[in-house]
């Protein structure tokens, strides 16, 4: 599986704009020969919007756009939005959509950021989720997800490679960084983190830090903080290698 890390420098507020440089990611992994692009968490807006103006109804026009973009350019995307139902607290989602153009995964964040009073406005999702791409088992956690080991251990056994988005500011990239590695250690799968770079429209600053980690703990791949952009190869029959000659995941008794 070859992987497209996307560290967008998020428009605040400018979903027309981070759709249209979206694509153009989508195109420019197409022609690099990947399977899968990973955008950031609510990648078309920037964390926690303006929820009247910018938190978008069920399967409206970030929805459709990525369902458009998978489609049109045969890959498999993973991308953070929010959505809004009506007379309801907002959810903070990632979707998949296969090469097909199919949603094959909806993910609602698990824990929010109640720090940020992200619980303010946001309803906590109520259960992991795995999906397949390219004949591989995965799952897709939302940034302060990745600071309950709990949850990913959850899905250890059924997955292959594990997808983290995420708007981390640089202030604790350090975490991020160290975290993404325990999970890929503890699981023995791949695990994909894709941050935001830039600034928003809070002051908020981020690194990107984008990290692809081996199942062994290996760093494959960590963006700088101004790269947007770049690739990865991943050997899906590491996991299996790694498990078989290390099997201590036989050995969980609490989950």
């Amino acid at each position: 599986m070859k992987v497209a890390t996307i560290s967008l420098d998020i428009r605040w507020q400018d979903i027309e704009e981070n759709l249209k440089r979206a694509e153009e990611f989508v195109t420019k992994a197409k022609a690099d020969g990947c399977d899968v692009v990973v955008f950031p968490e609510v990648f078309n807006t920037g964390f926690i919007a303006d929820m009247g103006k910018y938190c978008e109804a069920p399967n409206c026009r970030t929805h459709q756009a990525l369902q458009q973009f998978s489609l049109n350019h045969l890959m498999n995307v993973v991308a953070g939005i929010t959505e809004k139902p009506v007379n309801k607290k907002a959810n903070n989602l990632a979707f998949v959509f296969d090469h097909y153009g199919q949603e094959v995964a909806r993910y609602s964040k698990l824990q929010p950021f109640n720090y940020a009073n992200e619980g303010k406005y946001f309803a906590s999702g109520n259960e992991t989720v795995t999906f397949e791409i390219t004949d591989t088992k995965c799952a897709v956690f939302i940034c302060y997800d990745l600071r309950f080991p709990e949850i990913f251990r959850k899905v250890a056994k059924d997955v292959e490679v594990i997808f983290v988005i995420a708007n981390w500011p640089d202030t604790r990239e350090l975490h991020w960084q160290q975290l993404l590695i325990a999970r890929a250690i503890e699981n023995q799968c791949f695990v994909v983190g894709v941050n935001r770079t830039g600034g928003d429209g809070m002051g908020l600053k981020y690194n990107g830090s984008s990290m692809v980690i081996h199942p062994s703990g290996e760093v494959l791949l960590q963006t700088s903080k101004t790269s947007e952009y770049d690739t990865c190869e991943m050997d899906i029959t590491e996991v299996s290698k790694v498990r078989k000659e290390f099997p201590f995941l036989d050995d969980m008794r609490f989950v």
